[in-house]
């Protein structure tokens, strides 16, 4: 059995300032033939799960071609959709012909042209491949889920934690369907229900109610007779697109009536808890005093409007202006600044340095803010995480990174790239514990919570500003449906 696995995953903020172009994501990769198997397959990311499926499957040879990841920020352009897609194209015509197709997706990506990328590309994969190859999909709990998504696919299955700690676990699933639709076992069908419904950001952790309760009733209609799998997305409402909204995915052996009457269950099942999925955070000045007074550290102070896993840049200076006026110490505090990086290893490790840091990039996150120390580290940001974190990948590059102890004392660490504070090995490999630092502010929302929720003492959502703020109500769209709750107080399902 011929199996190729590819993919192209990345998470499209409509609203962020800077567009995912064709240069970043060749800067960032791709991967492609036995890199894959020696980057994922020790991971806990959604191509582990293929390549494992493949390895207890004496039958399948898995061929891996190509794939391509950018941390997530704006739109993708047209160029750089249009050149992705024609190379994925290119590799599976190239090694073809395939007994199956298993495709590592986001279900958020959104370019200039077509809203639907997943769904485009998905679209071009089965026109190439035919009707007949089975192609298993398995995508990010933050898809906006579309019909043509599950059209073009035979099965699909999606992360069913938040943060995501079971990529490995649901694309192993996906893989092992996939394996016996090709051995004429199974005949998958599938019925997906996108009520009218949007979650706050700030409601979507899956060991929080009312969502660790839902994906409880997810994992129990799975378990019924004929039922193959059931997800619930819980959609990005970062991406102005028509599906942008909740999904419920049900897919059975050759039972339609089955997969509709799940999917519309638990559509229905959450649409009477809707007041529930809405959520407030805690304004900078109060949450900075709570930590600064708390007894038991770490405190983590999760940055909601610089969420970089919800495609913010990472350089928002909101919280550490507040912590310089209110006169709170203490702060490990990350920011993208790729010239301030370079003054730093200009200066060298030991020297003085005063800068401006952070807030470069537009004026949505905040100004620079100037700050004077000594520069403890300089490295190239690379570093490795073989422990729980949020979707499962293991290595990750910063960039060039600059670690400077500010007379004021607080960590600022400076890097090149952006990227969210979702692994401890972040500070470790920048020589801080993790568990000393009195406050760790992390650039996220529920991702940072895999590291860090066993050892802090307590995690504080911040009301800050941003392109991806908890005020989803402030997003100026123009594609999303119409009405929908909570946008649209009277919308009917």
């Amino acid at each position: 059995m011929r199996v190729a696995t590819l993919g192209f995953h990345h998470e499209s903020n409509t609203f962020a300032p800077v567009s995912a172009s064709l240069e970043q994501f060749l800067a960032s990769g791709p991967d492609q033939g036995n890199e894959l198997i020696a980057k994922y397959s020790e991971s806990q990311a959604t191509l582990a799960g293929f390549i494992e499926a493949a390895a207890a499957d004496a039958d399948v040879e898995l061929v891996p071609l190509l794939y391509f990841d950018l941390n997530p920020m704006g739109t993708i352009t047209s160029e750089a959709l249009e050149t992705i897609a024609s190379r994925l194209l290119a590799a599976l015509d190239e090694g073809g012909p395939w007994d199956a197709v298993l495709l590592a997706l986001h279900g958020a990506a959104a370019s200039e042209v077509h809203r639907d990328a997943d769904g485009e590309i998905l679209e071009r994969v089965r026109r190439l491949v035919g009707a007949d190859v089975p192609i298993g999909v398995t995508y990010d709990m933050h898809a906006n889920v579309s019909n043509r998504m599950v059209d073009a696919a035979t099965v699909v299955n999606i992360y069913l934690t938040n943060p995501h700690v079971d990529p490995r676990l649901r694309a192993r699933q996906c893989a092992d369907l996939i394996f016996r639709v090709v051995r004429g076992e199974i005949h998958p069908v599938m019925a997906l229900e996108t009520p009218p419904l949007a979650v706050n950001i700030l409601r979507q952790g899956t060991s929080d109610s009312p969502m660790k309760e839902l994906c409880a009733l997810a994992n129990e209609a799975a378990s019924r007779p004929g039922v193959l799998s059931v997800s619930i997305a819980e959609g990005f409402p970062y991406a102005d697109v028509e599906e942008m909204g909740m999904a419920f995915l049900a897919v059975t052996d050759d039972d339609p009536e089955l997969a509709r009457e799940i999917a519309r269950e638990l559509a229905r099942a959450t649409w009477e808890i809707r007041a529930e999925l809405e959520g407030n955070a805690v304004d900078i000045d109060i949450a900075l005093h709570r930590a600064a007074e708390a007894e038991a550290h770490p405190v983590v102070l999760l940055d909601v409007g610089d969420n970089v896993g919800g495609g913010s840049p990472a350089d928002s200076t909101y919280v550490l202006a507040a912590a310089q006026r209110l006169g709170v110490t203490g702060l490990f505090h990350s920011l993208c600044d790729p010239a301030s990086v370079a003054l730093c290893a200009d200066a060298g490790v030991g020297a003085t340095v005063e800068l401006d840091v952070g807030g470069k990039t537009d004026d949505l996150h905040g100004k620079p803010v100037a700050i004077r120390g000594t520069v403890q580290m300089l490295d190239d940001g690379k570093f490795e995480d073989a422990g729980p974190t949020h979707g499962g990948f293991r290595f990750y590059d910063a960039g060039p990174r600059a670690l400077v102890h500010t007379d004021d004392d607080h960590m600022v660490l400076l890097t090149s790239k952006p990227r969210g504070n979702t692994s401890r090995q972040e500070l470790i490999s920048a020589g801080l514990d993790p568990t000393t630092q009195p406050i760790i502010v992390a650039k996220g929302v529920h991702s940072p919570r895999a590291t860090y929720e066993p050892l802090a003492a307590e995690m504080i959502w911040l009301n800050t500003p941003g392109c991806t703020s908890a005020d989803i109500n402030a997003l100026n769209y123009s594609h999303r449906r119409r009405p929908m709750f909570p946008y649209e107080r009277d919308a009917e399902y």
